[in-house]
């Protein structure tokens, strides 16, 4: 299908500025073949891509490619890895986080979601201010404490903990 007939249907729309793509490896090759055509339109968008993926099959074919995009679209690509954020900067954003949804949060506790951030994921250390805070509340604080954060880190389960958990199972993804 060209660009045009996708914008056409209403199916997609071009406009010039910046696109950002999360997840690009959940694309499929339609979508591909579709921004591999914009690309060499004059109203081309700025078409920023994030992935956390390798090697895998780009979607509806049986091609193995790197982070799941057609070859011939990554060779027209500017790739810049990322690295992962250090204790000091999980600390920091959560802080900042802390701050700008109103939560008093203790430094001790600051250094505990940093430390689970870096154990788990930043996303996961993240979400754990909310439930953290309504326990502190409940328990007559204003602010969290590391003691609020390691039970709510028992309580639930970060992405890779709980896969490993439905990993050991037997028979329950099966």
């Amino acid at each position: 299908m060209t660009p045009s007939a996708l914008t056409d249907q209403g199916v997609a729309e071009l406009v010039p500025g910046v696109l950002f793509i999360d997840e690009v490896h959940m694309l499929d090759i339609e979508c591909f073949t579709f921004l591999n055509r914009t690309l060499e339109s004059a109203l081309s968008p700025i078409v920023v891509f994030a992935t956390n993926r390798g090697v895998c099959t780009i979607r509806g074919t049986d091609v193995l490619a790197p982070h799941g995009i057609p070859v011939d679209l990554l060779d027209r690509m500017l790739i810049i890895r990322t690295m992962p954020y250090s204790l000091e900067e999980m600390v920091q954003i959560v802080s900042i986080r802390a701050e700008t949804e109103g939560i008093q949060v203790e430094e001790e506790a600051l250094v505990s979601m940093g430390e689970i951030g870096a154990r788990t994921s930043l996303r996961y250390a993240v979400q754990l201010l909310t439930p953290s805070s309504i326990i502190a509340k409940t328990s007559g604080r204003d602010s969290i404490s590391a003691v609020d954060v390691e039970e709510v880190d028992e309580l639930f389960k970060d992405a890779k903990a709980s896969a490993r958990l439905l990993a050991k199972s037997e028979g329950y993804l099966s």
